[in-house]
């Protein structure tokens, strides 16, 4: 049994970023937009500014009235497009629903996307010449890189096929030419299709859905749910005690990718500050 430490991971690929950025004229620069007051967006933005500012970067947090009109939004964005000490803008979702998120995301540089949704760099990525990649994504494969985890000629399974994760983890693996199949929850004779995978990825929002009797023994898990239960406990999307002992390695939730993907965030403002010099 493998348990593999994201925070760990994380904290080495943080340690790198400030490391390097202690030669650098100025500091990368992000901004984080925040708009409304959901409680689970305002950990995460904090998350993030506390992890700028423990690498050395400079973090610029707006919060915003969940009132805001769309209009002002985007003139928001333009502002820290123009920003030449601004090097990463990041509007954190969701959104108000009577804001587009598509269209504010569309509207942020290419060159300053560090959640890499924009469509141009989920276009780069689609060519296998990716630029800002998508964080969670990206940290898995950082994840599965530093556990020396052969990805060429594996069978993957992906679970879950949104924007922010599926979609673009099937990219990455394939990318990495690996054979992946796409699941969602509504995939016919699912447990069989796991049950063939060297790699398995899960991001579909349902607490431990992934069972034991699906893993392959010595399988690769990667469980990038996070899920909280009415006692208050968090879990992932898949079942980690019943997993565990059959899988060659398996992330926990929590400690697993999250940290990865607050990690990697600040390695795609890195890129992006290197681009901008």
């Amino acid at each position: 049994m493998n348990i593999i430490d994201g925070k760990e991971i994380a904290l080495s690929l943080r340690s790198k970023i400030a490391d390097e950025i202690k030669t650098f004229d100025r500091p990368p620069g992000l901004a984080v937009i925040l708009v409304g007051e959901d409680p689970a967006s305002a950990v995460y933005v904090r998350n993030k500014e506390l992890a700028c500012k423990k690498a050395g970067f400079f973090s610029d947090k707006i919060i915003k009235s969940e009132n805001i009109t769309e209009e002002q939004l985007l003139e928001e964005v333009e502002r820290l497009n123009h920003n030449p000490h601004i090097d990463g803008i990041l509007v954190q979702l969701p959104l108000p629903s009577h804001i587009n998120s598509n269209k504010v995301i569309e509207h942020i540089s290419p060159l300053k996307d560090v959640d890499g949704f924009h469509s141009e760099n989920i276009g780069k990525l689609m060519q296998n010449k990716s630029h800002l990649r998508p964080c969670t994504p990206k940290g898995v494969m950082t994840i599965l890189e530093s556990i020396d985890c052969k990805i060429e000629g594996m069978n993957c399974v992906v679970i879950g096929a949104s924007n922010i994760v599926g979609r673009p983890m099937a990219m990455e693996l394939l990318n990495a030419r690996g054979t992946v199949t796409i699941c969602n929850s509504r995939t016919k004779d699912i447990a069989e299709k796991v049950r063939k995978a060297d790699i398995v990825v899960v991001g579909v929002g349902i607490p431990k859905m992934v069972k034991g009797d699906w893993i392959k023994e010595g399988a690769v898990v990667i469980d990038v749910g996070i899920n909280r239960l009415e006692d208050g406990s968090l879990v992932g999307d898949a079942d980690f005690d019943a997993i565990k002992d059959i899988a060659g390695a398996i992330t926990p939730v929590p400690g697993g990718v999250g940290p990865m993907t607050i990690a990697t965030l600040l390695e795609n403002t890195l890129i992006a500050y290197k681009q901008n010099l």
